[in-house]
């Protein structure tokens, strides 16, 4: 079998699910969005008449209404999205013990081990488009291919309700012709970057010189370059594969945006605690601090320290956190803010510094497992930061 490595993405998949619960959806533009007084008001899924509309999922729920004054708003249900995904998985095991999930709605299948009981990967991949469609009333594009980035291209090429093979023959008629920002990893912010090169298309990368690319951009030129040569190799994991976390992370969409220094702190040692306490539960530590800032016009940036000594406290990773905050020169209206741990390592196996406070460190984090345990008994509400209590009306000052 040439091309056995499937990727099936589930078309539309939120907005999808809520119309089998409301059949009135079907024929109308329609898209699952979170509240729509809150700041969490934005567009998460859409059906197709919404995306033929331009109605585009992750931006604002007014500025979709602008695109598609009919847009008819549906709440998230995510313990259905769930359930139908874990079916959908169903399925896809009756072929291969080799799926491996890229997100809730999408999953990488290694099917070359299964073609005497089942055919080609494309045949395997018609069976399972039609499967979907009659067990659960749902469609899915596939992607075949022989690595798991050209079988995602492929899954993202036709959609809904279709099969697109890419083998060798298909990478420079059709593959090396698509838009750089189709290859996966190339976000917004990389294609800006690689447009700033003159690099277009997923063909611009692949005929770019691999020392060129590495001066480039780095360990993300490297991949891009093997990602568009069809060099990706890496396996499609088993369904039962269990890897440790390579991050930990927070973040929080503000009801409304915050400017002061006080508010930001405040977030920021929220966000620390959360994170700690992941860390802690899982007998990790840290040896990296990041942060996200995200403003309300949705541009964002991303700052990352090392630390001398992995930790598992709050206040070490509020410490980071907040240094890497007032090292950023823009002081936005900040719509979002996220504190993400990583460079992890076992509880056990991290090294002290000599130029750290290591008595001061152990006690603190003896301190949060303490609190630990009572939020466990008591609940999470039991015990808080002093700047997390606020006064009762009656008891503020008139």
């Amino acid at each position: 079998m040439e091309n056995g490595i499937l990727h099936v993405d589930m078309n539309n998949f939120y907005a999808s699910v809520e119309t089998l619960y409301a059949p009135e959806y079907k024929d109308v533009p329609m898209a699952v969005a979170g509240d729509k007084e809150s700041r969490h008001g934005i567009i998460l899924a859409k059906n197709m008449l919404a995306k033929k509309s331009g109605v585009q999922t992750a931006e604002p729920i007014w500025q979709a209404m602008r695109k598609c004054p009919g847009l008819q708003l549906v709440p998230p249900h995510h313990e259905r999205y769930s359930m139908f995904s874990a079916m959908a998985k169903k399925i896809y095991c009756d072929y291969t013990d080799r799926v491996e999930a890229f997100s809730l709605d999408e999953c990488w299948l290694d099917v070359y081990g299964s073609e005497k009981l089942f055919g080609s990967g494309r045949e395997i991949a018609e069976q399972i488009r039609a499967r979907v469609k009659s067990e659960l009333g749902l469609t899915v594009s596939v992607g075949v291919s022989y690595n798991k980035v050209f079988a995602k291209l492929g899954s993202d090429y036709r959609k809904p309700d279709a099969v697109t093979e890419f083998g060798h023959a298909e990478m420079e008629s059709i593959i090396w012709k698509l838009p750089a920002g189709e290859l996966l990893l190339v976000g917004p912010t990389t294609q800006a970057a690689l447009k700033k090169y003159g690099i277009y298309t997923i063909g611009d990368i692949a005929k770019m010189e691999f020392t060129v690319m590495r001066q480039l951009m780095g360990r993300t030129g490297e991949t891009l370059w093997l990602y568009a040569n069809g060099l990706d190799d890496t396996p499609v994991q088993n369904v039962d594969a269990h890897e440790d976390p390579k991050s930990i992370g927070s973040s929080t969409t503000l009801p409304r945006d915050i400017t002061s220094e006080s508010e930001v702190r405040e977030t920021l040692s929220s966000l620390s605690e959360t994170v700690a306490t992941r860390l802690r539960r899982n007998g990790l530590r840290a040896g990296e601090v990041q942060i996200t800032i995200r403003n309300n016009q949705f541009q964002e940036v991303q700052r990352q320290r090392q630390l001398l000594t992995a930790v598992c406290d709050s206040r070490s990773i509020y410490e980071a956190a907040w240094e890497l905050y007032c090292r950023e020169s823009r002081r936005w209206a900040i719509r979002l803010l996220g504190v993400r741990a990583g460079r992890l390592v076992p509880e056990g196996e991290s090294q002290v510094s000599f130029f750290e406070d290591s008595d001061g460190l152990r006690r603190r984090e003896q301190l949060e497992s303490v609190v630990d345990r009572v939020r466990e008994k008591y609940g999470a509400a039991s015990i808080n930061r002093a700047f997390a209590v606020r006064p009762r009306k009656e008891d503020e000052y008139e």
